[in-house]
């Protein structure tokens, strides 16, 4: 199948932050988003406002990890150190916490009533989001529990590990179900494609890797697809194109059937980020690539295909 040729065009920065960007997340609107990192800064960005932040929330440590619940406009703000704090940020009044942890808060994903939680210690915390209660911790490793993705259609939920390992878990058993095999470092990102057809994981090692859910997760591409980690990646709305943004401070769009690469964007070719590529948000909005950096910024990035 042949693509049209991909084009990119840097549209606007977002200044504000005063540390490193950790994580973006989608907000209430198509053209809102979150992002919060090293400064414990939480803050609403406006697509079609440039540079115009609104400071929800300020915490004492980093936040590595938000989500947020559309259902009861509530933005869950994994703090490091301090668990987790819910805040509504139409008023931006903290609505409930609770110290699950004193260990740092690497992902929070959401499915159905449950809300996953990936700590640094190793442990995944299954919350019952209607009740703000802990159901179950799933200790499957010692070491830090990196990254959670979700497939509905398979019911399944997949953690990468900082002991090379994706742990696959039964979502309404929670039992694991398999262990892969093939990374040689830190797993830091997992996104399962939009149809459920494949599982794709990156990390410390820089290697893109493929897995066929369909056929017991066999590996089906190994891609050296950057110069070091792998920090994020994510698939475009319509499940056409996976994005990469990695330590190398480039970010990388690859076709999502055949994952040939398509797009290098990066500072020499697209004033791209100085630093590491932390986070990759793409937006509904006008198909925009977010893009978060320690360099403090956020790039906004039109695709055009």
């Amino acid at each position: 199948m042949i693509h049209p040729k991909v084009t990119v065009q840097k549209i606007d920065t977002f200044s504000g932050h005063r540390d490193c960007v950790y994580t973006l997340q989608n907000a209430d609107a198509p053209s809102h988003f979150f992002s919060a990192g090293a400064d414990g800064m939480v803050v609403q960005w406006d697509l079609s406002r440039p540079d115009f932040g609104n400071l929800i929330a300020r915490v004492p440590a980093s936040v590595y990890a938000i989500a947020f619940d559309a259902a009861q406009n509530e933005l869950w703000v994994g703090q490091n150190l301090e668990g987790i704090q819910v805040i509504n940020p139409t008023t931006k009044q903290l609505v409930k916490s609770s110290k699950i942890t004193n260990a740092s808060i690497f992902d929070i994903q959401f499915l159905e009533n449950q809300a996953f939680v990936a700590l640094s210690d190793g442990v995944v915390v299954v919350m019952d989001m209607a009740h703000f209660a802990v159901k179950k911790h799933l200790k499957a490793s010692t070491q830090n529990a990196r990254c959670v993705a979700i497939c509905a259609a398979s019911r399944q939920i997949a953690v990468g590990y900082s002991d090379h390992f994706i742990r696959i878990f039964d979502a309404d058993t929670l039992q694991l179900q398999q262990v892969l095999s093939g990374h040689t470092n830190s797993v830091f990102t997992l996104q399962y494609a939009p149809d459920g057809r494949y599982l794709v994981s990156g990390g410390r090692d820089a290697h893109l890797k493929v897995w066929d859910v369909a056929h017991g997760y066999a590996l089906c591409h190994d891609i050296p697809a950057h110069l070091f980690a792998i920090n994020h990646l994510t698939y475009s709305p319509d499940g056409q194109y996976v994005a990469t943004g990695s330590m190398d401070k480039a970010i990388k769009i690859w076709n999502a059937d055949t994952f040939k690469l398509i797009k290098v964007i990066d500072r020499a070719r697209h004033a791209g980020h100085g630093t590491s590529v932390n986070k990759l948000l793409w937006s509904n909005f006008q198909n925009r690539l977010l893009s978060g950096s320690d360099d403090r910024l956020i790039s906004v990035w039109e695709i055009g295909v």
